[in-house]
């Protein structure tokens, strides 16, 4: 059977409904994206929304994948860095109710918080605390963390700590792993374009970024970008939104519909995608039908509030999957 090692921030989500965009100006942080922010502005905004709608749940976009993907019955690990505090113990607990391997470093930093704004219009925008997870460091990266597991998922948010991040994917690389890559967030592909082309080159066979992501990293538009970033990954999946994705091995380009839902809230939509995506693969389908399993995962979770589906609507998913791979 099939087994995924996630590596990402270990982040506990506070998901807050916002009533107009004017909030997100005054705390400086542009619309759609993750900003990285100190403990003092996290605390800011958290006191400056305290009226609003909150939920809290742990997060990161790599273990939000893991998670997708254990609640489908993949065998699942994640590797991070928490706090030795009640989100710490939240983050963890919460991995292990949902039968997800915990290998989680701890530091005197407290675990870090993703402060995750929803616009009406369902446009999500990250204030992130990094805090402990940033602490995630080379030394604690060794061989003896991917024995057993066939596929390593990566977030692009690691690039922080190019150290760290290079020596991941090198012994993932090492034991002969599928290595998985998602790009983050266009400003990390910005600040990072010519690491991210090293390293990709190097080291990544599957390659996921969005619309703007693809654009930083290349300065085309979906479908030209999806060629370009093929010729330095195996395969390359670019997400656009509603419009569906495109995907691209070798010469083979497709274009996947996106499914039509109620769009509540487009958090963790890339990240279940992914899920669906590396579900189907395991499973030996064709990239089309990857890409089609992808897209229902994204589909289902945007048409709620925050990136965690409850068993109901994974057994749907399962139902819908199972067709899915017996080609209908």
């Amino acid at each position: 059977m099939t087994k995924v090692l996630g590596m990402g921030n270990a982040l506990v989500d506070i998901i807050t409904r916002i009533e107009n965009d004017g909030i997100l100006k005054s705390f400086g942080l542009p619309k759609g994206s993750m900003t990285l922010v100190d403990l003092d502005t996290s605390n800011f905004i958290y006191s400056e929304t305290a009226g609003m709608n909150k939920t809290r749940a742990s997060g990161g976009s790599a273990a939000n994948t893991i998670h997708g993907l254990a609640h489908l019955g993949v065998e699942t690990g994640f590797v991070g860095t928490v706090g030795n505090d009640d989100m710490g113990r939240f983050f963890k607990k919460d991995l292990q109710v949902n039968k997800i391997k915990p290998i989680l470093f701890r530091t005197i930093n407290e675990t870090g918080r993703a402060m995750a704004l929803i616009s009406k219009d369902s446009e999500r925008t990250f204030a992130t605390y990094l805090g402990a997870a940033v602490d995630l460091s080379a030394e604690d990266i060794s061989q003896d963390i991917f024995v057993g597991y066939d596929y390593f998922y990566i977030e692009g948010y690691l690039v922080q700590n190019r150290e760290m991040f290079e020596k991941a994917l090198r012994l993932a690389s090492v034991k002969g792993m599928i290595i998985c890559l998602d790009l983050a967030s266009y400003n990390i592909v910005e600040d990072n374009v010519d690491f991210f082309r090293s390293m990709i080159h190097k080291y990544v066979d599957i390659l996921f970024a969005n619309e703007q992501e693809s654009f930083a990293f290349t300065g085309l538009e979906a479908e030209e970008a999806v060629v370009v970033l093929s010729e330095i990954s195996p395969t390359v999946i670019l997400k656009v939104g509603a419009e569906g994705s495109w995907l691209a091995q070798g010469t083979e380009k497709v274009k996947v519909t996106a499914f039509p839902v109620n769009c509540v809230d487009t958090t963790g939509a890339g990240d279940l995608y992914a899920a669906g995506f590396l579900y189907a693969l395991a499973n030996g389908l064709p990239l089309e039908q990857c890409g089609v399993a992808g897209s229902l995962m994204a589909g289902k979770v945007i048409e709620i509030v925050g990136a965690r589906m409850d068993k109901n609507r994974f057994r749907e998913i399962k139902n819908e999957l199972a067709e899915i791979l017996s080609g209908n």
